[in-house]
C-alpha cells in the first residue's frame, strides 16, 4: 500500500514537470514577449530613427525568429540586408540578399532584392578615393562584374519593375569601368611588349563592350600593336574604323616602355 502510494506520487509529480528538486524543465521565455509583429516593427522602426541600427537590426531578427511566417518577417529580412549595406558590412548584406532571393523567387519585393544586390556590390567596388586620385577601373573589378551581373539578371526576370529601369542606367557606367579594367590590361601587355595578348585584349573589348567609352582608345592600341609586329594591313584597317567611326579622337593614354 504504502508502495503504491509513493509511486502515484513519484507519477504525478513527473506529470507536473516538477521533482523534489525543483524543476526538471525551465519554461523558455519567447523573445517576442508576447507582442504583435507589428509592434515588433515598429520598435525597430524607431531604433534607426534613434540611430541605433545594431538595435534595430536585433529586433528584426526577433521577429523572424518569433513570426516567421508574418508578412513582417518577409519586409524585416530586407530591412536586415539594407542596413548591413548602410554600415559597409557588404557581403553579410549580399549573402542576406541572396538568401531571400531564394526562399522568395517571385514575390512583389522581390526585384527589390536584386536591385538592392546590385547597388551593395557596386558600392562595395568603390573608393573614396575615386574622384581624387584613383580610376576604380585599375583596381580589382570583381565587386564591378557582380554588379553588372546582378542587375542584368533583374531585367531579364523582372523587365517591367521599376527597379529595372533604374538597373538599365547603371549598367552603361558599370560597363564603362569593366571596359576602362580591359584596356589598362591591354596597355600593360603593351608596354611590356606582349603584342598579340595586347591585340586579343582589344578584341575582347570592342566585342564584349560594344559603344562603351573605351572602344576608340582599344582600335588605337590595336594598330599601333598591329604595327609593332609589322602586320600593316590590319594596322591600317583598325585605323580605318577609328577615323570613320571617331573622327575627332585622340589618344589619351601614353605607352611607356
Amino acid at each position: 500500500m504504502i508502495k503504491s502510494l509513493f509511486l502515484l506520487v513519484l507519477t504525478l509529480v513527473f506529470l507536473s514537470g516538477c521533482s523534489i528538486f525543483g524543476s526538471s524543465k525551465e519554461i523558455k521565455k519567447s523573445p517576442s514577449d508576447g507582442l504583435s509583429p507589428k509592434v515588433l516593427y515598429e520598435i525597430a522602426q524607431s531604433k534607426l530613427e534613434d540611430g541605433s541600427i545594431e538595435k534595430a537590426i536585433e529586433q528584426f531578427e526577433i521577429i523572424l525568429a518569433s513570426y516567421p511566417r508574418s508578412k513582417y518577417a518577409v519586409q524585416a529580412q530586407l530591412d536586415i540586408a539594407y542596413n548591413l549595406y548602410k554600415q559597409k558590412k557588404f557581403n553579410r548584406s549580399i549573402l542576406k540578399l541572396d538568401q531571400f532571393i531564394e526562399k522568395y523567387p517571385n514575390i512583389p519585393s522581390t526585384p527589390y532584392a536584386y536591385y538592392l544586390r546590385g547597388v551593395v556590390a557596386e558600392e562595395k567596388s568603390s573608393s573614396i578615393l575615386d574622384k581624387l586620385i584613383t580610376d576604380s577601373a585599375q583596381r580589382d573589378v570583381e565587386s564591378v562584374r557582380n554588379a553588372y551581373g546582378y542587375y542584368v539578371k533583374l531585367i531579364e526576370l523582372f523587365p517591367n519593375s521599376k527597379y529595372s529601369k533604374d538597373a538599365i542606367k547603371k549598367l552603361v557606367s558599370l560597363k564603362n569601368t569593366l571596359a576602362r579594367h580591359e584596356f589598362y590590361v591591354a596597355l600593360y601587355y603593351t608596354e611590356i611588349e606582349s603584342h598579340i595578348a595586347a591585340i586579343n585584349r582589344s578584341k575582347f573589348i570592342i566585342e564584349n563592350y560594344p559603344n562603351s567609352s573605351s572602344i576608340p582608345d582599344s582600335l588605337h592600341l590595336m594598330a599601333y600593336n598591329y604595327d609593332e609586329i609589322s602586320i600593316k594591313q590590319l594596322a591600317e584597317d583598325a585605323r580605318s574604323i577609328l577615323s570613320s567611326s571617331y573622327p575627332n579622337y585622340l589618344p589619351r593614354y601614353s605607352i611607356n616602355k
